[in-house]
């Protein structure tokens, strides 16, 4: 099983999730792996009164073996559904690459 799979299937079995995509943006970063670097959004009812840095923490815990393996970054968007509503069903790019072997 892939990496990405393994992380959405991961993500839907540990949350009540109304909306997930996950982007492989691994081509867009210096190196040779193929499944390092993620985009994910997550919207779930499970995140309602939860900071920014719990509802990471919930996402952390479920991709733990994926963070400490193959995944070097993920960069998370988490939202409940009023707030997914509210953006107009829109995060933010992620980050130019700026790591590796990447000048700045």
């Amino acid at each position: 099983m892939s990496v990405a799979a393994l992380i959405e299937r991961k993500v839907r079995d540990g949350l009540a999730v109304a909306h997930l995509s996950l982007e492989n943006e691994s081509h867009l970063h210096s190196g040779p792996a193929a499944e390092s670097h993620f985009r994910l959004v997550v919207v779930s009812p499970d995140f309602e009164g939860l900071s920014l840095v719990r509802r990471h923490q919930r996402i952390y815990a479920l991709v733990s073996e994926e963070m400490a393996g193959p995944v070097h970054a993920l960069a998370l968007h988490t939202l409940t559904p009023e707030e997914w509503t509210a953006r107009g069903g829109e995060t933010a790019a992620s980050p130019q690459c700026r790591g590796g072997s990447k000048a700045g």
